[in-house]
C-alpha cells in the first residue's frame, strides 16, 4: 500500500534492528486519513469473506480495525489486556507475549461479542513474533467461531510471525512488509 509505505518513509522512526516506531501516524497520533484507506484496503482484499465481526487488541489495533469495520458494515470486538470490574464472566482468555512492551497479558473478550457461527476478520498494527495474532486466534477458536483471515498493517517479516500463523493455517494479508530494520533503515519485501 503506497501511502502507508510512504508514511513509514516520512514519519516511522527506526530505533533498533527489531523497532519501528510509528506513534506519529497510526498507534499513538493517528492520520485518520491514512486509517481510512488502510480499513478500505482490509475491507477490499476481505469483501468476499461474509465477515461478520473484526476482533483486534487494544489499543493500538483498534483504529486500523475501526476503519475496516466501517468498511465491511459489521462489528468492531477488542479483546482487553485489563480485567474490568464490569468484565469479569462469561469470557474467553488468552495469555499473550508483547514483543515490543516484553511482558505477558491475559487478554479477554466477552462469550457475548464473539460466538460460534462468527466469520472473524483479526486486524492487529504490527506483525512480529505472531503472538497477539494467535492469542486472538484462540480467543476466535474457543467461541467456535470461524477466522477468515488476519489482517496486518506491519509486517516484519525477517520475525517468525507470518510463518506461525501460516503453520497453523491462516491466512495473512499485510499492508506493508519490512525484510529489515538494519542500520536504522526500513527496507520492503
Amino acid at each position: 500500500m503506497k501511502e502507508l509505505r510512504e508514511a513509514i518513509l516520512t514519519k516511522g522512526v527506526v530505533l533498533s534492528d527489531g523497532v519501528l516506531k510509528v506513534d506519529a501516524f497510526l498507534n499513538h497520533q493517528i492520520d485518520p486519513i491514512l486509517v481510512s484507506l488502510i480499513g478500505k484496503e482490509f475491507a477490499n482484499r476481505f469483501k468476499n469473506d461474509r465477515i461478520t465481526k473484526v476482533l483486534t487488541i487494544e489499543s493500538s489495533g483498534i483504529a486500523p480495525a475501526l476503519a475496516t469495520a466501517l468498511e465491511l458494515n459489521t462489528q468492531l470486538v477488542f479483546a482487553r489486556k485489563k480485567k474490568s470490574l464490569t468484565l469479569s464472566s462469561n469470557l474467553l482468555t488468552a495469555s499473550v507475549h508483547s514483543f515490543t512492551k516484553n511482558e505477558s497479558n491475559e487478554i479477554t473478550v466477552s462469550k457475548d461479542f464473539v460466538k460460534e457461527g462468527d466469520n472473524i476478520l483479526i486486524i492487529d498494527d504490527f506483525l512480529a513474533n505472531g503472538e497477539a495474532a494467535l492469542g486472538l486466534a484462540s480467543l476466535v477458536e474457543q467461541a467456535n467461531a470461524s477466522i477468515a483471515g488476519i489482517g496486518i498493517v506491519i509486517e516484519k517479516s525477517f520475525q517468525p510471525g507470518r510463518k506461525k500463523l501460516e503453520a497453523a493455517g491462516y491466512r495473512v494479508e499485510s499492508l506493508a512488509r519490512l525484510s529489515s530494520l538494519e542500520n536504522k533503515t526500513v527496507h520492503f519485501l
